[in-house]
């Protein structure tokens, strides 16, 4: 591999992530070795710009599709992929989202590199699954779709542009989110630890967030509240996928 590959700021924290989330068993923030290296991992991912990657920003005109064929909102660059973690770039076009959607027991960072994003977290409450009986939705819902609810809280809305830090989710903090593009086309780094597998349990659900009300009470107090809000798994959306496209910058080796 060329010298300026192996110096490479994605060959950098593709080294560093693989130090980070190469044993799972430690992969938690109370372990001091794990916060230590995660927190190196940011510093780096934070130092990435879409230059780096060798990827020139897009205009709101311009797009990588022919005009002949219907453009997906959203495209990848597969960048790495090992047991361990996953290293890619998204890109969406002006307006585009990628939907509520979860990362069953993984950690995520997601570096801007050019454009906004406008990230919405939430977490799922801790709550029985028959929790949903006593409260209303409008419309009503049939009795299955009642059994898949899970309660839950926005935790954050937040935008995020190349200057800022990285975005990160955790298995338990911020594990369920939407990334909208804002004002225009964008583009982030995405790292994902382990990579999504269905066999091993880590399948991507989709969500939609409903407002219920409950008739037994007027008085909530602040976990009520957060209550108001539940998730509801649903199917991938008709309006949203993900194409792929080759990733124009210098190559990982590890």
């Amino acid at each position: 591999m060329p010298l300026d590959n192996m110096t490479s700021t994605v060959q950098k924290i593709a080294k560093q992530a693989l130090t980070t989330f190469r044993t799972p068993s430690v992969a938690c923030e109370h372990n001091k070795v794990f916060s230590e290296n995660l927190s190196k991992l940011k510093a780096i991912l934070s130092e990435v710009r879409a230059a780096d990657l060798k990827i020139v920003p897009r205009s709101i005109e311009s797009s990588p599709i022919p005009p002949s064929r219907i453009a997906p909102p959203v495209t990848y660059m597969h960048i790495y992929e090992s047991d361990a973690f996953s290293i890619g770039v998204f890109l969406l076009k002006t307006g585009a989202s990628i939907p509520l959607h979860d990362h069953p027991g993984m950690y995520g960072m997601l570096k801007v590199i050019y454009g906004k994003v406008r990230i919405s977290c939430f977490d799922r409450l801790d709550k029985p699954r028959d929790g949903a009986s006593g409260v209303q939705f409008n419309p009503p819902l049939m009795p299955y779709q009642r059994s898949s609810l899970r309660p839950t809280v926005l935790k954050s809305v937040g935008e995020y542009t190349e200057e800022s830090s990285p975005c990160m989710l955790s298995p338990q903090k911020d594990n369920i989110h939407q990334i909208d593009a804002v004002d225009g086309p964008t583009a982030f780094l995405d790292i994902l630890a382990p990579p999504y597998d269905p066999d091993e349990g880590r399948d991507c659900h989709y969500y939609k967030i409903l407002h219920a009300h409950s008739e037994a009470t007027d008085r909530k107090n602040e976990a009520q509240e957060q209550g108001d809000l539940w998730l509801m798994e649903m199917p991938q959306p008709n309006e949203f996928w993900c194409g792929g496209e080759p990733y124009p910058g210098p190559k990982v080796s590890l």
